[in-house]
């Protein structure tokens, strides 16, 4: 599972759903849940969140969250 992260911009989650139409769109499906249950998704599902949020490093690193992959966009 793909999930995009609400703070992605369009084109670039245009481009992405071309080529992974069943991706998961923070914007479209669940706008303003928090990154924790962002997190909490990705691990159930072993996702991988692409996002422009170091908070998700934080999750990983500070407070145990595993089961995901993480791709920071800068």
């Amino acid at each position: 599972m793909i999930i995009i992260d609400e703070n992605i911009d369009k084109p670039i989650i245009d481009a992405i759903r071309k080529e992974y139409p069943e991706s998961f769109v923070i914007r479209d499906e669940n706008r303003g849940i928090s990154d924790r249950e962002i997190a909490k998704m990705a691990s159930q599902n072993r996702g991988l969140i692409i996002t422009e949020d170091k908070d998700f490093g934080d999750l990983v690193f500070y407070f145990g969250f595993t089961g995901f992959s993480v791709i920071l966009l800068r």
